[in-house]
């Protein structure tokens, strides 16, 4: 997959910035375009970091993923102190990324409220039961260590 931004302009001098996307299918390249929100990552990790604090989300690390995973840019790691308050958590940040112009986000594990995972694309946030997130210990998986997330010092949002 090659990835290069465009930008475009309109007789009326209407800016439109497109990133179009070649993907190599069984020796054939194919075009299309990214219909993303326009958000940076750093915008996006941001404006779920400062969602889930304003919904009393407890515990949110951050692991900055950017140049070690082709997965995404940023995992967010919280948690709620119920199941109800951590699917709560996760539909509201899903809207809040919509109301914002994010695509295709999805939302996983809804149903039983244990553990949800809201994929942004740029950011993946886990959500977690405190119990759960404990037993999984996702933070030790990535071997990475985490960066408790700030949400008063340095956010940028758009």
């Amino acid at each position: 997959m090659f990835l290069r931004n465009q930008h475009l302009a309109d007789a009326g001098e209407l800016h439109y910035d497109i990133k179009l996307v070649f993907h190599n299918k069984g020796g054939r390249h194919i075009l299309t375009y990214d219909q993303s929100s326009g958000l940076s990552p750093e915008n996006l990790r941001d404006l779920a970091i400062k969602s889930l604090d304003d919904d009393k989300a407890q515990n949110i690390d951050l692991i900055d993923l950017s140049g070690q995973s082709a997965l995404a840019d940023y995992m967010i790691i919280a948690s709620g102190t119920s199941s109800r308050q951590v699917v709560a958590l996760a539909e509201k940040l899903k809207d809040r990324l919509a109301a914002r112009g994010v695509k295709g986000i999805r939302l996983e594990g809804a149903d039983q409220g244990n553990w949800v995972v809201v994929d942004a694309g740029d950011i993946i946030v886990h959500v977690f039961r405190p119990e759960v997130r404990e037993f999984y210990n996702i933070e030790k998986m990535w071997n990475i260590p985490a960066i408790p997330a700030s949400v008063t010092e340095g956010l940028q949002t758009a």
